[in-house]
This record gives C-alpha cells, structure tokens and sequence, in this order.
C-alpha cells in the first residue's frame, strides 16, 4: 500500500512538473502571434489604415508638391517613393501597436497570460510580430498604387526585398518603443496621444518631402540624426541607385540600439505592472 502510495504520489508530481521543452520563449512567442492574427482575420476592417493610409499619404504628397519640388509629379513620385516605404511602416503600423497592447492589457488579457507556463516576454514579443502583418500590407499597399500612378525601380528587382527588409526591420525595433508607452500609459487615448507627439516629427522630420540642403540649420541637425532618415536614404539606394553601404549601416546601428534600449524596458516595465 505505501509503495502504490509513493508511486502515485510522484506520478501527480510528474503531472504537475512535466519536464520544459526546449526553444519555448519562440514557440510561445508565435503562439500568441498566431492569436494576433486570429483576431485580425476576424476583424478586417482593423487593417483599413494600413491599406488606404499609404494610398492617400502618396496621392497628397505626390499631387501636392511634385511640380513645386522636383517640376513634376512623375520625378517626385520616383524621390518621395523609397522614402515613403518608410513612413508607410511607422505610421501604419506602430501606433496601432502600443495602443491594441494597452488594450489587451486594460481588458485583463494578459493577467490570463500570467496564469500560463510561459515567458513573461512571450506576450509581448507574440503581440509585436503579429502586429507586423501590418507592415506588410501597408507596404503591398503602396508598391500595388505606385506602380499603378507610374513608380519604377532603377536597380534590381530583388531590391525591393532588400528594401522592404530594411523597413520593416527598422520599424519593428522602433516599435519596442511603443510597446513600452503601452505598458506603461495607463489609457489607450493617451498611448494614441504619446504616439501622434512622436511618429510625426519622426516620419516628417526627414528628407522625405523635401531635400536637407533647403532646411533651416536647426531643421537640418535633426535630419542628419534622425534613425528614420538613414532608413529613408538606405531605401533609396537599394531602389533608385546610390549609396547604401553607410546608411544601411547607420540604419542598423540604430535599429540595434534602439531594440536595446525599449525591448528590455518594456519586459521590465511589464513585469512591473502585471
């Protein structure tokens, strides 16, 4: 009788502990990935934005100052295009980030995530990549309505790969800094606040719309340390032609700091709130 005692007893023990699986924070981090996309694909009107919010960023800035800066729409359209790959990913996509987050958090969503044998990271991470879906529709969005108005690439086809890499690679570790606005703002209205403060002097604080050289000095020092704007110009290169090397290395040095700076924060931060 004792010995059917232990047995069982460390048969319950065995239930109750099962041994870790090895490469769990990524699994669990697809997981609740696929969670994301599960509510977007129930909910498609939440991917309106990304779809018509490049469309009309494009036709305003290529119909509005095409023959004032460049003398037609066709050259500024082929200057403002690259570019643009960028500003479509940080408008579209990371705002929509922190406050779905601040959302979820809000609801009592991740309080069931505390509950779970999972990384403490794994919510966070799953929310950030399933939100990237956003990137790439944004950025379908946009080649599908300039090649349609008259864009063309001057460089080799698979640079548009490279391009899209690079935006989207960019604008997912910016992103982490929204993800740390979501934990740490307590309402979705002032997560939505902080970010409209930030993405616009971030997006239109470039050369986007218009050359560097035409820019107060004050306007120009922002431009030259804007991570954005070495994205922008890393984009041009691989697109129209030019230099790549040194914008694509500051685009990843910044990228790399900027991940290291809000990814930890934001766990750490989370942590703290839940």
């Amino acid at each position: 009788m004792t010995d059917t005692v232990t047995a069982a007893r460390e048969g319950l023990t065995t239930r109750r502990h099962p041994p870790l699986r090895p490469y769990g924070l990524p699994r669990h981090s697809l997981a609740l990935a696929r969670r994301s996309l599960i509510k977007i694909g129930r909910t498609p009107e939440g991917l309106a934005d990304a779809v018509f919010l490049p469309i009309i960023f494009l036709t305003m800035f290529v119909y509005l100052f095409g023959g004032a800066v460049s003398g037609s729409t066709k050259a500024y359209l082929q200057t403002i295009f690259p570019a643009a790959m960028v500003m479509t990913v940080i408008m579209a996509g990371m705002m929509a980030t922190g406050i779905n987050l601040n959302a979820d958090i809000k609801k009592g969503v991740f309080d069931r995530f505390r509950s779970l044998p999972i990384a403490r990271s794994a919510p966070l991470i799953g929310s950030v990549l399933g939100d990237m879906i956003r990137y790439v529709v944004a950025l379908v969005a946009l080649f599908g309505f300039g090649y349609a108005i008259g864009f063309r690439i001057h460089a080799n086809p698979v640079n548009i790969v490279f391009a899209s890499a690079v935006a989207i690679g960019f604008a997912f570790c910016l992103s982490w800094a929204y993800v740390l606005a979501g934990v740490v703002i307590r309402e979705p209205s002032g997560v939505q606040g902080v970010a409209v403060l930030t993405l616009f002097p971030l997006a239109f604080g470039t050369n986007l719309l218009t050359p560097t050289s035409s820019m107060p000095g004050w306007l120009q020092a922002w431009v030259h340390i804007n991570p954005a704007t070495h994205a922008m110009d890393a984009c041009r290169g691989l697109l129209l032609g030019g230099p790549v090397a040194r914008p694509l290395a500051e685009t990843l040095i910044w990228s790399v700091a900027l991940f290291v700076v809000f990814a930890p924060s934001a766990v750490w931060a989370y942590r703290r709130r839940t």
